[in-house]
Parts: structure tokens; C-alpha cells; sequence
């Protein structure tokens, strides 16, 4: 019979029991000793000893930075599973040359993610938050005042097809719509499978009514996103992110704003984060600010624990983990 493994949970004060549910604790018993107390990134940097026989060790959000100081006190150790999206804060280079897996649940941190994104598209489609600010503005009941588009036959672009993205694409494709996407790593079988037409973003911009960003933040994506692009909507349309703010050149997108009332926009992401105290963005009728709350909340927090109890399983028996980063992959969880 195969030894149990022995591990330790390491992550950030009060995400233990947010993430890592008594039914996750319970099944990760059966497989693992756990042989500590839960961990906080500062308690191991202060005290290495304890990472001595870890084979295993079970994070999240406020990790530990997986650097040569940690890795020499952890000579055991073969699997991190992350209980979270990004790694990228995590990772140095003295982990990749370690023969050490890490896997993410940034597949189920993408759920909470694409259901916000839902629901915000269907209810841009609508005119739903312009009519919301006008009927409290006004104080009075504002009744079919502004076009609306509704689903019916409506566009939808989506701007990078990756975990988020192509979730979004599939819920949408029971409903009568139209999808576009930008994303220049899709071939077109992929588009195909998707039920997607691949435009280049100029188009996306031009064509949508909603146009919802999932682009990572990366060197090359840092203001892809230009006020040429903004301008070019259609009458009415609406531009979601739930991306990264640095993504979207802000200042260029606060004076389209400005020029065209017609445009929403909805953001649960900025750059900075928050925005800085007297931005427009606070106070411009049709921007819609959210304090990037798409992610996985409350309860939806437990579904990235009980995603790393699956992968714990899959490990278990030898079986391939659904969720490991590569070196050349852990930009595009950012």
C-alpha cells in the first residue's frame, strides 16, 4: 500500500477556511497527512523547519513566494497545489529548475468570472443600467426612453479566447446571438468549435454591441486596448472588463466616455486599482464600476478547493493534472 503523503496548507490569513471547505479538508485527509497547523507565508519564512518533510503543500491567495530560500527547506517537496488563479507572484526562477508540479484553479476561478460577465452582457443588451441611473437621477419612471438593442440578434464580441473567454463563448451559445472574437493564437478549427467568427479587434470594436475584454496583462498587452477603438462603437453599444485595467489605455477611454454618453461601460477592473481619488470614472453617468468582485466570492471561493482536491486525486493515482502552469504559461493566468 502506497505511504500517505505528508503536506501542509501555506496561504494568506483567513483564506484557509474560505478556500479549503471541511469537505475538502475531510477528502484531502484521506490522502494526505496533514502534520501542521495552516501556515501563512510569514510563519514558514520564519520558521523553514516545518517544510522539511512536505511532499505536498496546498495554497491560495497569499502563498508563498516559491523562491531558493523556500525551496532549500522543502527538499520533499513534489506537488503546490493552488487553490487560486495566478501564480505568476509565486515563481521564481529557482523553481523551474526543481522538478516540482504546480497547478492552478484558475479553470474554476474563471466560472464566477464568465457568470458576472453573463449577466452583465444580457443586461447591457438591455440598456438595463442606463435606464437604472436615469430612473434614480431623475426620480421618476423612465419608461422606453433609449433604444435598446436586447439579444435577439445582437453581437457579441469577446477579445481573447482563453480559460474566461471560451466559457463565455459557450454559454452564449444557446442564445440567439452572433459571436465574434479577436484572438491571434485560434486557428480557425478552434473558431469553429466555439461557434465563433475571428475578426481582427479594429472590427470587434466596429461591429458588437457588447463588447466584453479577457485579455491577461502582459508586457505586450499593457494599453492594448486604445480610445480609437472605444470611438468606433456602435450607438449604444457597451464595453465590459473583467480583464486587467492596464489593458485599457484609461486616460484615452475616460475622454471617449466623456465625448460619447451613448457608450456603456461596465468595469470591475481599473489602473490603477482603485481608481485615484477624483477620477472620472467615479463619477461619468455611463461607466459602471465594480470593485472586482467577477472572481470567485463567498461560497464560489470553495469551488477552487474542491478543484484541488480532484486534482489531489488525479495525482493519487497517477492520472494527468488538468490545471499545471508551465513556465511559458503562467502570463496569460494574470
Amino acid at each position: 500500500m502506497q505511504a500517505m503523503l505528508k503536506g501542509l496548507f501555506v496561504l494568506g490569513t483567513g483564506n484557509y477556511e474560505r478556500v479549503y471547505g471541511p469537505e475538502a479538508r475531510a477528502a484531502i485527509d484521506q490522502w494526505v497527512d496533514i502534520y501542521a497547523p495552516p501556515q501563512t507565508r510569514e510563519a514558514v519564512q520564519a520558521n523553514p523547519a516545518i517544510l522539511r518533510d512536505a511532499d505536498v503543500i496546498f495554497s491560495g491567495w497569499g502563498g508563498p513566494y516559491l523562491d531558493q530560500a523556500f525551496l532549500d527547506a522543502a527538499p520533499a517537496l513534489k506537488v503546490v497545489f493552488y487553490g487560486a488563479g495566478s501564480v505568476k507572484y509565486m515563481l521564481t526562477d529557482a523553481f523551474w529548475e526543481r522538478d516540482i508540479l504546480i497547478t492552478s484553479a484558475a479553470a474554476a476561478n474563471a466560472v464566477p468570472v464568465m457568470e458576472y460577465t453573463l449577466a452583465q452582457i444580457f443586461f447591457c443588451l438591455k440598456s438595463g443600467w442606463r435606464y437604472a441611473y436615469n430612473i434614480k437621477r431623475e426620480a421618476r419612471h423612465i419608461h422606453r426612453e433609449f433604444p435598446v438593442c436586447g439579444a435577439y440578434g445582437a453581437t457579441v464580441g469577446i477579445i481573447s479566447l482563453g480559460l474566461i473567454g471560451r466559457l463565455v463563448c459557450e454559454r452564449l451559445r444557446p442564445f440567439d446571438l452572433k459571436l465574434i472574437a479577436y484572438d491571434p493564437y485560434v486557428g480557425p478549427e478552434d473558431a469553429a468549435a466555439l461557434g465563433v467568427e475571428m475578426c481582427r479587434l479594429d472590427e470587434i470594436f466596429a461591429r458588437a454591441d457588447v463588447v466584453s475584454l479577457h485579455t491577461p496583462w502582459l508586457p505586450e498587452t499593457v494599453g492594448m486596448i486604445t480610445g480609437a477603438h472605444l470611438a468606433a462603437m456602435k450607438p449604444y453599444a457597451a464595453f465590459i472588463n473583467t480583464a486587467r485595467g492596464a489593458v485599457v489605455r484609461e486616460d484615452e477611454m475616460i475622454e471617449v466616455l466623456k465625448q460619447r454618453p451613448d457608450i456603456q461601460a461596465v468595469l470591475d477592473v481599473t489602473y490603477p486599482e482603485p481608481p485615484a481619488p477624483g477620477s472620472p470614472l467615479f463619477t461619468l453617468p455611463n461607466v459602471l464600476l465594480t470593485p472586482h468582485i467577477a472572481g470567485a466570492m463567498g461560497n464560489e471561493t470553495r469551488r477552487m478547493g474542491q478543484y484541488m482536491v480532484e486534482e489531489l486525486r488525479r495525482y493519487v493515482h497517477g492520472e494527468p493534472l488538468r490545471g499545471v502552469v508551465s513556465k511559458d504559461k503562467v502570463g496569460i493566468l494574470a
